[in-house]
């Protein structure tokens, strides 16, 4: 077993490099005055089946690709954060004693987290964080624990080492997505209470989460993403599978594309979105959510946002996370408000640099 910073502050400054099915996506921040500013980022495509469902196949051509962005950005550091999938992960609340140091507490945990954790514990990685006093035992602290298989980690630290990177530190998606929601939440007028779902729909996975007072509450992963776009350009119109996510991107199909392949597209995605809802719903004491934001590559398809909040009947925005930062001269203005709904798990994993 071996204890990682899924959870506390790392080392600073890091770049956040989210790791998809699809491509490789990397962010560099400062802060001054409170305010941040985007230094460099680039988004770069994966060869096919480097990375499948979250799971790297290929960790020479990811490293490769990898090297390619970090060409590209000329970043300050090398240092880097990244993430593994929610899935991958067991969290767990559990109440220990107050007072503890963290070498204590660390110590303590490695002698009972077999209690917790369903697999052999060489086989493991976890992390846990002090949340603050239990409000149901006195002279406890809650604490949440979070763990996941080694060789979930090593895969990503194998492939960043490979492009000449130094992983610090290995997050979760779904706290990334919740420290990068913090940028997004001044879109609101209120949030006290509020229950705001995220769909952040990429390549091949769609993921909600549910938020209330900015923590998140739920998260489900499911397959179902924009590839299959791609694949039904590629088998209709008789295009390579590169060539029909370039036409996807830049256009110039013929006139049925809209009405045989992106309309059914918009309604199986809604049906999608609509059935992580109720399995939220069933499963909380909540039955409603005020606020829906769409997120992953799909969130920048054009009339979605109005479909979606049309048919589910909800108050819906697409994250833009940049909205309120500053860019250095080499950032795109226009590409990054492109690509700006897919980067919110890297922009998470960038502002670990200032926890």
């Amino acid at each position: 077993m071996e204890i990682l910073r899924f959870l506390r502050a790392g080392h600073k400054p890091v770049l956040g490099l989210d790791i998809t099915s699809s491509a490789v996506k990397l962010i560099e921040l400062s802060q001054s005055g409170g305010r941040y500013r985007v230094e460099s980022y680039v988004v770069r495509p994966l060869p096919p089946n480097t990375v499948v469902e979250k799971n790297i196949n290929d960790a020479e051509a990811l490293a490769e690709t990898i090297k390619k962005v970090i060409a590209q950005a000329k970043p300050k550091t090398r240092d880097v954060a990244a993430a593994v999938a929610g899935s991958a992960v067991i969290t767990k609340m559990i109440d220990m004693p107050s007072g503890l140091s963290d070498q204590a507490m660390e110590a303590q945990i490695a002698l009972e987290a077999d209690q917790y954790i369903p697999y052999p514990l060489e086989e493991v990685a976890l992390d846990f964080e002090v949340l603050g006093p239990s409000e149901v035992n006195p002279g406890q602290v809650d604490v949440l624990l979070a763990a996941c298989r080694q060789e979930n980690v090593e895969a990503r630290q194998e492939a960043l080492e490979l492009a000449g990177l130094n992983p610090k530190i290995v997050d979760v998606e779904v706290f990334a997505v919740e420290r990068a929601f913090q940028l997004i939440s001044h879109q609101f007028e209120d949030l006290s209470d509020q229950v705001v779902a995220i769909a952040d729909i990429g390549s091949t996975m769609l993921t909600l989460s549910v938020l209330v007072d900015g923590k998140t509450v739920y998260t489900r992963e499911q397959l179902f993403g924009g590839k299959q776009v791609t694949e039904e350009i590629q088998r209709r119109y008789g295009l390579s599978f590169q060539d029909a996510g370039r036409a996807k991107k830049e256009g110039g199909l013929p006139e049925d594309y809209d009405l045989e392949i992106l309309q059914p597209f918009k309604e199986a995605l809604l049906q999608q979105i609509s059935r992580s809802l109720q399995f939220f719903f069933s499963s909380s004491q909540y039955n409603y959510v005020d606020q829906l934001i769409l997120a992953g590559g799909v969130a920048a398809m054009a009339g979605l946002k109005e479909e979606v909040q049309e048919k589910l009947g909800l108050s819906t925005v697409v994250a833009n996370p940049f909205s309120q930062m500053t860019l250095s001269n080499k950032v795109d203005a226009i590409s990054l408000a492109n690509d700006a709904p897919a980067m919110l798990i890297a922009v998470g994993l960038a502002m670990r640099s200032f926890d």
